[in-house]
């Protein structure tokens, strides 16, 4: 069976694997989820999903939007919502063939101004973890798009911050542009009630934003300092990912901050300057099932 649960089990390990994976590492998980990607169960819904489709074409014609700037380029994805699932199934493929070229591609699409890895996990966490997502989806409805209709989640959005209002600030700005009405605990009324109380009264919520930032410093003992996000916001993001399930949970990232690898598999996104993440955020919406128009997020 294509929808078989325990191939699905195995990719989503070989995602968590790469997604925690280093320099050295992430070549076995990659080339492992390409492998079970082209598992033989899967083999008529991936020739359905990539016929006629030009993987060099959509490349050469993204790359084309490379403007003066490093991470300039723009991904040229079609509108066609299978279309894009088979391109990434395509560019997926293609990882695990040559996993040193997500590094260039990474590099070129998914630019974080850090280190190689930092464009490595963003291709991960923005690209390869949706698809995942996405694809299972597909195949367990046997190649339909069309979605099957569901009881729609309450169109509220928990909003989890730290020290960083501004940030905070923006993202309540999208979300009630977008016409979500926001939780923020701080704007709530204490009534002598603990962090987790509140957060309990305010728990009928469809979606949650985990804003991360580097708030705090910490480090095992005998290391080095490095950035971190509060601890009442990582108690949080593990609230709503036992609460929500991971697919309605989204973290934004803003500045180098050092993440548990007890959160991996949760989407995240880098809080960009030029506000790209808006788009990332608007489509994990979409995804979560609510309707949203994108070009406002644009």
């Amino acid at each position: 069976m294509s929808d078989d649960p325990e191939l699905f089990d195995q990719i989503n390990n070989a995602v968590l694997d790469l997604q925690t994976a280093e320099f050295q590492s992430y070549e076995r998980p990659l080339r492992r989820l390409g492998t079970l990607l082209r598992h033989e169960a899967l083999a008529n819904i991936n020739q359905s999903l990539t016929d006629g489709l030009d993987l060099d074409g959509f490349l050469n014609e993204s790359f084309a939007t490379q403007g003066g700037m490093i991470g300039s380029a723009r991904l040229a994805w079609p509108d066609e919502p299978k279309k894009v699932l088979g391109l990434t199934l395509l560019l997926v493929e293609r990882f695990a063939d040559s996993p040193e070229w997500i590094q260039d591609f990474g590099h070129t699409y998914y630019y974080t101004g850090r280190k190689i890895m930092g464009d490595v996990r963003a291709v991960v966490s923005q690209l390869i973890i949706p698809f995942v997502r996405d694809y299972r989806s597909y195949v367990v409805r046997q190649g339909r798009i069309t979605a099957v209709m569901r009881t729609p989640a309450p169109r509220k959005v928990f909003i989890v911050h730290g020290h960083d209002h501004q940030a905070l600030w923006e993202v309540a700005r999208f979300l009630e542009h977008s016409e979500f009405e926001t939780v923020i605990l701080q704007e709530r009324a204490s009534q002598s009630r603990t962090i987790i109380e509140k957060i309990e009264a305010n728990r009928d919520v469809g979606f949650a934003v985990v804003i991360l930032t580097p708030d705090d410093e910490g480090c095992a003992k005998g290391e080095t300092l490095a950035p971190r996000a509060r601890q009442n916001v990582l108690l949080e993001l593990g609230y709503f990912m036992a609460h929500l399930q991971r697919e309605r949970v989204c973290v934004l990232m803003r500045g180098r901050v050092d993440v548990p690898t007890d959160f991996a598999g949760v989407i995240w996104i880098d809080m960009d300057t030029a506000g790209g993440w808006k788009l990332r955020l608007g489509r994990e919406l979409r995804a979560a099932g609510y309707e949203l128009d994108l070009n406002k997020a644009a």
